[in-house]
């Protein structure tokens, strides 16, 4: 239920602040822009009121005063953001908020927004059973609003947050200047929403896990910003550990039980194994004979190399044969087209569950994914829909749900090496004893595979005093587990209890 624009109506949350003078180049738009709404859930059996500031905030960078001139800001970005307040006499300083974004890179943030946390959810059923265009919305009962504030954040070029005009977008376009745009946003929202006090999260996604372990560095470290806690949803805090270039063994080891899932999954294994049966052994297989065989390389006898295929094989679905001619490595792309081959189908990279055509049934790798195709059209539309239809916000630009226009990408800071955060959130951890970090896995993910992920996770050599404070959880879902409804109410669930303890409220 919507309440649009009252005359008395106020948002608790309050950023419809403008820039001071000093802070404006010109008339052209260099200013905040925002809308606000009320609306009415019902989720968790109870009626949830609450405020919607959507729009776009100047970010803007101190100038040096030249001779004769008052030192001052200068615009360079306007960033849009979807700010939700649980309405209420709520005492800020324990109320949590949540800033949350999505990855890509090159990603708003509509993924969490409209799929795991906000109080409205995209319909568009599951694996198997996809509704179709056209799409819609529905009320979601499991929205983190109950516990949480939340704020949605679309980087630069996404969305429909734009660099100012006379300003390069290519800047914003890399690893540090993201970090450092999208903690300037976190740092000036939380000033002009009076929200210092508060208990304070970070959740993202894929390349948003990325971005959220460095910002756990750059929030403490540049703004003294301390966080109670960070929510990663399908991690990658390495990238080696998806390097599939030649001579890397690694990614074949950590990708192995996400194939046996798949394999599982798509009826490949025969009958009367649990999934954690097969994931069981497909690990200790992984880390055990497989990984020594991969580190003998030439030194593998014969017998031994087709005794690991043949195992090999029976985990994953795939002839023994076509695993030897792929010298024991079988890459991401060869698996997703050649499980299903004798079907004429795929499986895809985000989500394994879901199934794909190709034109050439005899091709190397698939020619799409058929997990994002099916998640792109619904969530496009309901975001479209949404912003305009229920919130009020109008722009004519498109709303750039997932965008090439940020490519190249930048990873300049690195050099020659593997990205890799990884050490910045232990840095963080070890800062701030009080952090609690919760890593949210789907078994059926190829993009940031649960074992990879484990694998980072047991090589952060984090203080053992400090290893109760991460915490794993794991869905029988892909990448976006939550378009999975079973996988969403137990992950609802998860972060509601993460958002507890974080605050120290579980009792």
């Amino acid at each position: 239920m919507n309440e649009r624009d009252g005359a008395n109506d106020q948002p608790y949350v309050d950023v419809n602040v403008r820039l001071p003078d000093s802070a404006r180049k010109d008339d052209q738009g260099a200013r905040d822009d925002v809308k606000v709404t009320r609306h009415r859930i019902t989720a968790g059996g109870r009626e949830l009121a609450y405020t919607v500031t959507t729009g776009t905030l100047v970010l803007a960078e101190e100038r040096q005063a030249k001779e004769g001139e008052s030192e001052g800001f200068k615009p360079r970005a306007q960033v849009f953001f979807v700010a939700y307040a649980l309405d209420g006499d709520h005492d800020p300083r324990q109320r949590p908020v949540t800033f949350s974004f999505n990855g890509g890179p090159g990603s708003s943030s509509v993924w969490l927004h409209l799929g795991l946390l906000g109080p409205r959810r995209v319909v568009m059923g599951d694996a198997g059973a996809l509704t179709g265009p056209p799409y819609d919305l529905t009320d979601n009962e499991f929205t983190l609003l109950t516990h949480s504030d939340l704020v949605f954040i679309d980087p630069v070029t996404t969305g429909y947050s734009r660099v100012i005009e006379g300003e390069k977008p290519a800047d914003y376009h890399g690893f540090q200047k993201d970090i450092e745009s999208v903690g300037d946003f976190i740092r000036l929202w939380t000033s002009r929403a009076g929200r210092w006090l508060s208990p304070k999260f970070l959740i993202g996604e894929s390349y948003g896990t990325t971005r959220a372990a460095g910002l756990s560095g750059y929030l403490q470290e540049r703004h003294g910003l301390f966080l109670n806690g960070i929510m990663l949803v399908s991690a990658i805090l390495d990238f080696s550990t998806v390097d599939f270039t030649p001579g890397h063994d690694l990614a074949y080891v950590v990708h192995l039980p996400t194939a046996a899932a798949t394999a599982w999954y798509h009826g490949r294994l025969g009958e009367g194994r649990t999934l954690q049966d097969v994931l069981q052994e497909a690990e200790a297989f992984a880390d055990g004979d497989y990984a020594r065989a991969l580190h003998a390389g030439a030194r593998l006898g014969a017998e031994e190399r087709a005794q690991v295929a043949q195992r090999y094989a029976a985990l994953t679905g795939l002839s023994p044969e076509f695993v030897l001619r792929n010298d024991l490595r079988v890459t991401l792309a060869r698996f997703c087209k050649e499980l299903l081959r004798d079907e004429g189908r795929t499986v895809g990279r985000l989500d394994s569950r879901f199934a794909g055509i190709d034109r050439d049934a005899g091709g190397e790798g698939p020619e799409y994914d058929p997990s994002m195709s099916a998640i792109l059209g619904p969530y496009t539309a309901a975001m479209n829909h949404y912003v305009r239809m229920e919130l009020g916000f109008e722009s004519d630009l498109p709303y750039e749900i997932l965008s090439g226009r940020v490519r190249p990408w930048s990873y300049k800071e690195f050099e020659n090496k593997h990205v890799r955060v990884s050490d910045t959130l232990r840095r963080a951890m070890h800062q701030n004893p009080h952090l609690k970090v919760l890593v949210a896995s789907g078994y059926f993910d190829f993009a940031t595979p649960y074992h990879a992920t484990r694998h980072t996770l047991d090589h952060l050599q984090l203080d053992p005093s400090l290893r109760g404070n991460l915490s794993e959880t794991f869905y029988e879902a892909g990448h976006m587990m939550y378009v999975a409804l079973p996988s969403l109410e137990q992950q609802a669930v998860d972060l509601t209890a993460f958002i507890e303890w974080a605050t120290n409220r579980s009792g």
